[in-house]
């Protein structure tokens, strides 16, 4: 019986020194029944319920056995194509001198998300959350020549950031693994190669776990840098909105550039301004309905803190402001709603009825208000607005911004098309980040001629757990996970459903030899447990082959097989089924790297 298994012999182990087996009634894997209570999207649910991982704080996860392995699994794809690519695999400390975060500028502006401490000694520290300065650091120190570069170096570690509503389990957590590389080169022409060299791996990398991605470009954020890419695995449940148009442009919503659009018909001539009373309507929607107006025609005026100073920021009423353009517009600090004390204060009327009127604030607005003509603004006072207020006429804009987050049907910036709107999770993020680093912290290199200059970097971040995250969210049924087989914690499992008889459990601890022996990743649920339970838990861990071994399959020398994508069953004898699960096996490596 399968509790008395003999020690002298183990199960095989593969070339990474992972076992190529497991038998469940040593395993731990615990499974749960019931939803997680505070889990919001698919891939937490499951991770949690099939026993992959659990929560140990907000946005903090101990990864268990199952879960363990596809992150190995994942990592080892990573591995195989940077190397490929020509990185190198560092290390680097988890702890973080505040100084080089002084030097590089980015202590003041990264935010409360840095988590920042002292030492015994009183010195400033970060746990780090990506590690451009340390690689710098290094690179200011080791590399002297042009004949040392170009050099890429990448780590796969775990980061923190104190993100302020960890949520949606691996997918906006706290603590995280992260695949982090920084490449050094002599010149732009050297930076573009390795971008593309990392932009190649990236799309193997994604391609060969068999997920279903798009790349798209993007803003830099804290990172910094003159370009970026993101990669997103495309997923209802995504947090990112991407706009995609015919012509091959691709974009997050944050960074689609949104120059035109269409807008309500101008009043023509714009009657006098005159000021209505609007009680109780602080917000437009409300405002419009009261009005009679279409929400277009409302300009949303909304008070911000930039870093350099307060401002009004004035938008159509029926669009969105997006706070990445804003932030960029104003020196990359993150730009903070007032408060309605505050705006009051600084403003002179409460949120929601303050206006560019005779602003006491400078105003900006977004360029689709130019061709708005006789809007509704607010009045700076109470329970009123100003109707038919014209741009030039009754207000100014001291500066035009593209400020309006695009969406389903707008212009794409590049043709003019209609642009299509999806959901997807940023799994991989790459930045040109030039001299952004290197200028700040003085990390040169002597140049053919002798003379000093700085290294132009670049750097690559791939989520390790949020991609495998987010292949579940991309691939799962109601019965739970449906792993593209790259990623699967285990490629097969073989269920003896009898497991008190010795024919039963003959057979299935043959079958459990011969696929291991085939190199095949097996587990074998030798548990003293109900069918049923069997069936449910293999389902909601997501095992792409099952066999099945029953005492009615064996009186026709037969097992079961149950393909989890497709739900097809099928007996097949019992000498021929080791051998048909390998090439199943096979068969799906190659699919998903195909895909």
């Amino acid at each position: 019986m399968s509790q008395n298994v003999s020690p002298l012999n183990p199960i095989p182990i593969d070339i990474h020194g992972q076992p190529l087996g497991a038998r469940l009634s040593r395993y731990f894997a615990p499974t749960l029944k019931e939803d997680p209570a505070d889990a919001e999207v698919v891939s937490h649910k499951l991770m949690i319920r099939a026993g992959l991982i659990r929560k140990l704080a907000a946005g903090i996860y101990s990864f268990l056995p199952l879960g363990l392995r596809s992150m190995r699994k994942m990592e080892r794809v990573i591995r195989t194509e940077m190397s490929r690519a020509g990185a190198m695999e560092v290390s680097l400390p988890a702890v973080q001198p505040g100084e080089l975060w002084k030097e590089s500028g980015r202590w003041a502006l990264y935010g409360k998300e840095l988590a920042r401490f002292q030492d015994r000694h009183g010195r400033d520290c970060v746990i780090g959350p990506t590690h451009e300065e340390v690689l710098t650091d290094i690179a200011r120190r080791e590399i002297r020549s042009w004949r040392d570069l170009p050099i890429n170096l990448y780590q796969i570690q775990t980061k923190f950031r104190d993100e302020i509503r960890p949520r949606f389990g691996l997918m906006r957590g706290r603590e995280f693994v992260m695949k982090d590389a920084y490449s050094f080169d002599a010149d732009e022409a050297g930076a573009e190669l390795s971008y593309k060299a990392m932009y190649e791996a990236y799309r193997r990398i994604f391609e060969s776990c068999g997920l279903k991605f798009a790349v798209v470009e993007a803003d830099s954020g804290a990172i910094g840098g003159s370009f970026s890419h993101e990669f997103m695995v495309l997923a209802e449940a995504g947090e990112d909105g991407l706009v995609f148009c015919e012509c091959g442009y691709a974009a997050n919503q944050e960074k689609a550039e949104l120059k035109s659009y269409k807008t309500e018909a101008p009043e023509s001539p714009a009657p006098p301004m005159e000021k209505v009373f609007t009680p109780a309507c602080g917000h437009v929607p409300d405002l419009a309905k009261f009005l009679n107006v279409p929400l277009g025609r409302v300009v949303k005026t909304l008070a911000f803190e930039t870093g350099q100073g307060p401002i009004l920021a004035l938008i159509p009423g029926d669009r969105e402001i997006n706070l990445i353009k804003l932030k960029n517009a104003f020196g990359g600090l993150e730009p903070r709603l007032l408060s309605p004390e505050e705006a009051e204060k600084l403003a002179g009327a409460p949120m929601g009825f303050v206006g560019p009127v005779q602003a006491k604030l400078p105003v900006v607005a977004d360029l689709g208000l130019r061709a708005l003509g006789g809007g509704v603004v607010g009045a700076n006072e109470t329970d009123a607005h100003f109707i038919h207020a014209e741009l030039g006429r009754d207000f100014i804009v001291n500066r035009w911004l593209d400020l309006a987050l695009a969406g389903q049907g707008d212009p794409c910036p590049r043709c003019g098309g209609p642009l299509a709107v999806k959901r997807g999770i940023e799994v991989g993020h790459i930045f040109k980040l030039g001299l952004k680093y290197s200028k700040a912290m003085n990390a040169l290199y002597a140049n053919a001629e002798g003379r000093e200059e700085p290294l132009v970097m670049g750097c690559y971040g791939i989520g390790v757990g949020r991609a495998v995250a987010a292949a579940i969210e991309q691939n799962h049924d109601e019965n739970g996970i449906i792993w593209p087989m790259p990623l699967a914690p285990y490629e097969a499992a073989v269920l003896p459903l009898q497991t008190r008889s010795e024919k039963v459990m003959a057979a299935a601890e043959k079958l459990f030899g011969e696929l291991t022996a085939l190199g095949v990743e097996t587990v074998l649920d030798d548990r003293d447990e109900r069918p049923g339970v069997k069936f449910k838990d293999a389902d909601m861990v997501g095992y792409p082959l099952r066999l099945t071994v029953s005492e009615k399959s064996l009186a026709e020398g037969k097992a079961e097989l149950k393909h989890r994508q497709t739900r097809e069953t099928a007996l097949t004898p019992l000498d021929e089924a080791a051998a048909l699960v390998a090439a199943l096996r096979d068969r799906g490596l190659k699919a998903a790297r195909a895909a």
